[in-house]
Order: C-alpha cells, then structure tokens, then sequence
C-alpha cells in the first residue's frame, strides 16, 4: 500500500504532513530521518504526525528531521492547523490544540485557513522550566561559553527551550558556529535552540536560528516567540514586535502575563504519494 504525505511551508521552514487516519505505517525515528532525508528521501524540517484522534483533544506529534520529537513548533502548529481546515476536519474559527509541549489555541483569520494567529503558551525563564543546569532562577544575561567564545545568554521555554544571544550583528554562518557548540552544550540537559537576534528598533528585530534536531532552518515560530519575549525582558523592545527571519517575519505579541500569541501565513505545497519501492523500504526501517 502507497505512502501519501502533504507538503506545506511556513516561512521556508517546510513540513510533511502525516495522517495515521490516511495511512498504515507507524512512524518511528528511522523512518522519519529518511523521509526527512534531503539527498534520498522527500527532504523536510520535519514530520507532523496527525491528528491524533484517541484522546480527548485533537493532538499532533512534532518529529524533527533527526528523529526526535519537537515539544512544539511555531511553525509546525500553523502548517498543521491550515491542514486540518484542507482535510476538513475543523470547520470552526477558533479551537485548541494539543502539543507535547503543551495546549495552543488556533484563530483562522481568513477563510483558507492561511493566515492564523496562534495562542503560543506562556514563557518561562526559570531555570527548572528550561532546563539550565544549577539552582532555580531566571537565567537572564548569563555568560555561557560556546566554542571557546563567551555570549551573554538569556534562556526561555515556550515549551521548547531556547537560548538568545542579542547581538549587533547576526548571520548564518555565526549561528551556525555557535549552534554547533550550543545545541549540545553542558549547561542543557535537554539540548537547546539557539537564536542570535539583532534590535532594529522597538518595533522590529531580526533573528538566525539553529534548531535543536533540525540544524539551520529559515524561519522559527517558537524561537521568534522566545528571541521577543526576550527582547521584552531585556528591555530592548515593546511587547508587540514584528520578528523578521530570513524565510519572512512573524508579528508576536505579549501580554503582562507572559503569554505569547503569533501571527503568521502559512502556504500549502503539494500532495506527495510514495513510490512502492520508497513505501516498502520505509515500512521494514
């Protein structure tokens, strides 16, 4: 039996969309990675597994392209909300939906579903929450050393855990470099996203980001939420900024008790249905 997947992008950072309801295969870390292969699979950012239907709310699994599971993904709940409008399995404007990394709550705010804006969860800088090693606080402007060079970090979870270096200037390639010694760095036990943002103005920041699991990636909703709430922290910013990513920008949003609401498009790509011998070597993974 053939494999059928959807492609959908959110600001450059592309999705598979896998419906259990649609298919048969059960997803794993081994076949994930090769789907999310870019050389001999289809080549995404990861896998949307759902809707999971067995429990009381409507569920989607994030996986990332290295075969874990995101807590949650900005981008990913927008693309799997616009997805579920398509398949029609909601037909309601407004509705909640479940996450590993906690509830969201879904606004369409056209009638194609494209363009949504998103109850993102509530911030948290705690240590605990994060987590960042050693004893409980808030884990504002800390010096970290990643790769040999000193940063002052300020970690957040929005459900995910980021870590967001301000900085006068910010490239790929300086993410890159810092991502590669930051992701797995010894003060996160449960690794780490990795933003470097740049302040325009109280209005307007720009950051490059390094996923946890996922590399460089164009555009990220979770850690456009967390490099503004940071931005607010810090003082740098007011609470309504427009975050611009190399993929597009997001308008986030932050109220006095930290909880965080994103806005953003969202753009379906193509149906893709496996060939046999793809499904085959997929299914014995």
């Amino acid at each position: 039996m053939k494999i059928q997947l959807e492609r959908y992008h959110g600001l450059g950072n592309d999705y598979l969309v896998y419906d259990p309801n649609k298919n048969e295969m059960e997803l794993n870390k081994r076949n994930v990675k090769a789907l999310c292969n870019r050389n001999m699979g289809l080549g995404a950012d990861g896998i949307l597994e759902g809707p999971l239907l067995g429990a009381k709310q409507m569920a989607v699994r994030i996986w990332n392209p290295d075969g874990s599971i995101a807590g949650k993904s900005g981008n990913g709940v927008r693309i799997f909300a616009k997805y579920l409008k398509d398949a029609d399995y909601v037909q309601k404007k407004n509705y909640l939906l479940k996450t590993d990394g906690g509830m969201v709550e879904i606004t369409y705010l056209n009638e194609v579903g494209s363009r949504l804006r998103v109850s993102m969860g509530t911030l948290s800088f705690l240590s605990n929450d994060i987590p960042v090693i050693g004893e409980q606080r808030e884990v504002i402007n800390e010096d970290m050393v990643f790769g040999k060079n000193l940063y002052p970090a300020t970690c957040v979870s929005i459900g995910n855990p980021h870590c967001v270096i301000p900085m006068k200037e910010i490239s790929r390639e300086l993410v890159c470099k810092i991502g590669e010694y930051s992701e797995c760095a010894r003060y996160f036990p449960e690794r780490i996203n990795t933003e470097i943002m740049q302040v325009t103005d109280s209005e307007n920041i720009s950051i490059e980001t390094y996923e946890r699991g996922a590399g460089y990636t164009m555009a990220n909703g979770t850690g456009a939420c967390a490099a503004a709430g940071v931005a607010y922290k810090l003082g740098l910013s007011g609470s309504k900024v427009v975050v611009h990513m190399p993929g597009g920008s997001l308008q986030i949003e932050i109220d006095d008790n930290w909880k965080v609401y994103m806005t953003g498009e969202v753009f379906y790509v193509a149906a893709i249905v496996l060939g046999s011998e793809f499904s085959e070597q997929l299914r014995n993974l």
